[in-house]
């Protein structure tokens, strides 16, 4: 199971941006990734993942083996 801390670790060192938890689940949710519901979650995000991130969020996954390679 890879964790919000190694997906983050992995958006630092490649892309330089530390991403919200908020980014990373929205992303996971975008890519049909299994995420937990937060607790204070009422509706919609609040902060929802910047369009320009998520291709770079796919390649995480995709490097962290959470989706295929495309």
């Amino acid at each position: 199971m890879v964790t919000n801390n190694e997906i983050r670790e992995c958006a630092k060192l490649k892309y330089q941006f530390s991403p919200k938890n908020a980014w990373i689940a929205h992303a996971k949710e975008f890519y049909k990734l299994d995420v937990n519901q937060a607790h204070n979650r009422i509706g919609v995000r609040k902060w929802p993942c910047p369009k320009q991130r998520l291709e770079q969020f796919k390649e995480i996954f995709e490097e962290l083996g959470l989706i295929k390679k495309s």
